[in-house]
């Protein structure tokens, strides 16, 4: 049992085809054992398809579509990794709206190693501490964010780590974060 209780608390969790099973999988078991309830958000309904790396892993059900998911019905959003799925969410202009809804509402918000990309798209990573997977800490300072490289970071509500071995880290985290609620600080 995690020591963050969030009972009753609804996370949202966005991802598509592509995403890091484990990065979804993780913080998702972690929110249900906090006794927080998840929901799956994605650009599209239906199945979609988990990877291990480059291998195919499970598929997982879409609960709800970003366009017709509403920020204000979740207390936290989750963004897992991938590069693929990172790479399609950062384009799409209904995860990219639900994302900033987060910030405007001063939830906390937790990304994992590529889902970064979409805080970048969503244009509310200026001025940001964060962390990310390596590969993207040239984007993220591009657009502003103070790239580090650690473990977990937390800024305000913000909850970033690099890769899967960050996941006892952030998923403490990302706990510690739903559990305290709203930032004033959060914003987009």
């Amino acid at each position: 049992m995690s020591k963050h209780s969030i009972a009753g608390r609804k996370v949202a969790f966005l991802l598509t085809d592509g995403v890091e099973q484990v990065e979804l999988t993780s913080p998702w078991n972690a929110v249900k054992e906090a006794g927080g309830e998840p929901t799956l958000v994605a650009p599209k309904s239906g199945k979609l398809q988990g990877y291990n790396g480059t291998e195919k892993g499970q598929t997982f059900d879409v609960d709800l579509t970003a366009a017709e998911a509403n920020a204000s019905d979740f207390h936290a959003l989750v963004i897992p990794g991938g590069v693929v799925n990172a790479d399609h969410l950062r384009v799409d202009k209904d995860a990219q709206a639900f994302t900033r809804a987060f910030f405007e509402q001063h939830k906390p918000v937790a990304s994992i190693c590529h889902g970064p990309w979409l805080l970048i798209d969503a244009g509310v990573i200026n001025g940001r501490n964060v962390t990310s997977y390596h590969t993207l800490q040239t984007d993220l300072k591009n657009a502003g964010a103070n790239w580090s490289d650690q473990e977990v970071v937390v800024d305000q509500g913000l909850v970033t780590s690099r890769n899967p071995h960050d996941l006892p880290a952030f998923n403490d985290k990302l706990l510690e974060e739903i559990a305290e609620g709203e930032h004033a600080g959060q914003t987009a």
